[in-house]
C-alpha cells in the first residue's frame, strides 16, 4: 500500500452536504462525476494529505443506498493508493483476504478499484485504488 487515498463517505445528497465541507470546513471541491457501473454520484474534496469522496446513490439499487438505509449517512470506505492492483489482489487472497472484486474494476476519476470484504478485514471495508494509468497521478 502506498498511501491512504481518500476516504468515502455516504451521504444522501450532496448538493445538501457540500456547504458544510466548503464552507464549514472549508474544503475545496475538485470535481464532481458520475460512476454509473458503482451506481454512484461522487464529488471530491481536497482535504490536504488525502482526498474525502463523498458518495450519493444514484438509485435504490445502489450499495449506498443499501447502505445508508442499514447504516445512515458516515464513513463507508478507506481507500489506499496501489501501484500493479492485479498483483496486490493476489497477494492479499495468498494472505487470506477475501476479495469482493477478484477483478479490478473501473472506478472515479479513471482508476482502477476493487474492494477487500470486511468480513476479512476486522470489519472495515478498504478499497485498493490504482491511479497509475492516469496521467499526472
Amino acid at each position: 500500500m502506498k498511501k491512504v487515498d481518500h476516504i468515502g463517505i455516504a451521504v444522501s445528497s450532496i448538493d445538501n452536504v457540500l456547504a458544510f465541507y466548503e464552507d464549514t470546513l472549508g474544503l475545496s471541491l475538485l470535481k464532481i462525476e458520475e460512476v454509473e457501473n458503482q451506481g454512484v454520484k461522487v464529488a471530491f474534496m481536497d482535504g490536504g494529505n488525502l482526498k474525502l469522496e463523498l458518495l450519493e446513490p444514484l438509485h435504490k439499487e445502489s450499495p449506498i443506498a443499501a447502505f445508508i438505509e442499514k447504516k445512515g449517512e458516515g464513513i463507508h470506505h478507506i481507500a489506499f493508493g496501489v501501484e500493479g492492483i492485479e498483483e496486490r489482489i493476489k497477494e492479499l487472497q495468498t494472505k487470506g483476504v477475501r476479495m469482493i472484486n477478484e477483478t479490478p474494476k473501473p472506478g472515479a476519476g479513471g482508476a482502477s478499484v476493487a474492494f477487500m470484504h470486511p468480513k476479512s478485514a476486522h470489519g472495515v471495508l478498504y478499497e485498493l485504488c490504482d491511479k497509475s494509468n492516469i496521467k499526472g497521478e
